[in-house]
């Protein structure tokens, strides 16, 4: 458990970090940049974890290791509480970090913190669809990204990203890297993805780094720009989608080894 909040935590402090930076100080430049720091983010908590807990920060890869690699069940409530207790944890420093800095965004944006349109602050904790930096806050953005481009935007980007960590982790993949090759590899795809994906969905990919920080933000001020969201729909975008993403993409990989042969490490 330790390594997986201490893991987690790093990940989000990073990432969660730069969208605060990039949202409201335009610290950044370009989703590019935002998405680099979420590579460095994604690499440096798998260091951090790897040798404690395996290194899962996610807990729709434990849901994948636990379904198809025989993972311990019992195990699993206690990886997801330590992920999303390392989440909110960050979320927490961060906020206490930029809580004056974002009163004066709101201040300059005309912002009411937990009414319509306030999800321009609060995405710097969960994620909204669309991205409300991207194409606002309307009505008009809502038909842009509605709940079912939402879902679909969240379970492709985790299955591709489950598919990844496969191909890079996996016993049968005699290709793979060496685990510190993997982590670099994981962090990269994490910011293709988002490259493709957060403006339609911010790219969450993670229930943890998803509810960890939205959570923290409910009780912050935003309460039901938080949860649920202002166009609902957050549990089945940001929670079910990724795990259920993550099983069709780790398990198509699977299918894909069985015919590869058992590397020699």
């Amino acid at each position: 458990m330790t390594g997986e909040f201490l893991g987690t935590f790093v990940m989000v402090f990073f990432g969660v970090g730069v969208v605060q930076a990039a949202v409201i100080s335009g610290a950044q430049v370009g989703l590019w940049q935002v998405a680099a720091v979420w590579a460095v983010g994604v690499t440096l908590g798998i260091y951090t974890a790897a040798s404690l807990s395996g290194a899962h920060i996610n807990p729709a890869i434990t849901l994948v290791v636990a379904v198809y690699d025989g993972f311990p069940w019992r195990r699993v409530p206690c990886y997801w509480f330590a992920q999303v207790a390392g989440a909110a944890t960050a979320a927490i420093v961060l906020f206490t970090l930029y809580a004056d800095a974002i009163v004066y965004f709101e201040q300059q944006h005309g912002l009411v913190r937990g009414e319509p349109g306030s999800q321009l602050s609060a995405m710097v904790f969960g994620e909204y669809f669309p991205n409300p930096a991207v194409f606002g806050t309307t009505e008009e953005a809502f038909r842009i990204a509605g709940l079912r481009t939402g879902f679909l935007a969240e379970m492709v980007g985790t299955a591709m990203l489950a598919f990844i960590v496969s191909v890079v982790t996996h016993g049968r993949n005699y290709a793979r890297p060496k685990s510190a090759g993997a982590a670099v590899a994981i962090g990269v795809g994490v910011a293709a993805i988002i490259s493709v994906l957060a403006p339609l969905s911010q790219a969450g990919l993670n229930p943890a780094r998803d509810f960890g920080p939205r959570l923290i933000a409910y009780f912050a001020g935003w309460g039901d720009i938080a949860i649920p969201g202002p166009q609902g729909g957050w549990l089945l975008v940001y929670i079910l989608a990724p795990l259920l993403g993550a099983l069709i993409g780790g398990g198509i990989y699977r299918v894909v080894a069985r015919e590869l042969p058992l590397s020699e490490d």
